[in-house]
């Protein structure tokens, strides 16, 4: 038997998200119909990040087991074939059979982009918030300094979390403008739900004047959801790759 390890990039757009919903078409059951064809039998797909409705992956990471006999590095370009346009294996290899992609220690980096323009950009609308307000750069940034490190993020998680601790390392927290477009990167050993989203919406509140810093510091003193900004929209948000460290 072998594991073998997709890494997948996908534009979330059309799907409900990663995981498989009751609902409507997830990217997980797209590639996964994909993959049983390929090896012709049932297997079970297993991803690392469950990224939600409308959110975009380059470095999305997923293990099956098979017993089929072709070259790991094989894989991507088979099952390639058999996926639509906005689903893409870039890389296949194989890993040990007690590899898991979750249950390591990884390092996440997602991004979030702004389009902080008077007009919007019909080739960045389904990758990018369109946010015509000023914002004060500077401000965000001093903003995001604070909320680097290891911290309670309760508050920065729009349901109650159904894990044990809501303690999480944010490694690195940076904003960058480029003409109109304003990228939020972010790395971290975790992330809550839709944490990233609230990080970002509350960064744009911060730009906007609407929260200081006085406020990041109570929201991280004081785990309360309203002392966060909103959940920015998902479209905006891109899981950019997942290191595993050991």
């Amino acid at each position: 038997m072998h594991r073998i390890k997709l890494t997948v990039a996908y534009d979330g757009t059309a799907y409900c998200g990663w995981q498989v919903q009751p609902n409507g078409t997830s990217v997980q059951s797209v590639l996964q119909a994909a993959v049983e064809d390929l090896v012709g039998g049932k297997i079970n797909l297993t991803g690392a990040s469950r990224t939600d409705s409308g959110v975009h992956a380059l470095g999305q990471v997923a293990i099956f087991d098979t017993d089929m006999d072709l070259d790991p590095r094989q894989f991507a370009r088979a099952i390639n074939v058999r996926l639509p346009e906005d689903i893409v294996v870039q890389e296949s290899c194989e890993v040990p059979i007690d590899f898991h992609p979750r249950y390591a220690k990884i390092r996440k980096t997602y991004s979030y982009r702004v389009l902080n323009s008077s007009v919007p950009n019909p080739f960045l609308r389904r990758y990018s918030l369109f946010y015509p307000s000023r914002l004060d750069l500077q401000a965000m940034q001093e903003a995001a300094a604070i909320l680097t490190g290891r911290h309670d993020f309760r508050s920065f998680s729009s349901k109650k979390p159904d894990v044990g601790s809501t303690v999480r390392t944010i490694e690195s927290l940076t904003l960058e403008r480029r003409g109109d477009l304003i990228t939020l990167r972010v790395s971290g050993d975790g992330f809550l739900y839709h944490m990233v989203r609230i990080l970002a919406g509350t960064l744009l509140k911060v730009g906007r004047g609407q929260k200081n810093i006085t406020d990041i510091r109570q929201a991280l003193r004081n785990p309360r959801f309203q002392a966060a900004g909103p959940t920015a929209p998902a479209r905006g948000l891109l899981l950019e790759k997942i290191e595993y460290l050991e």
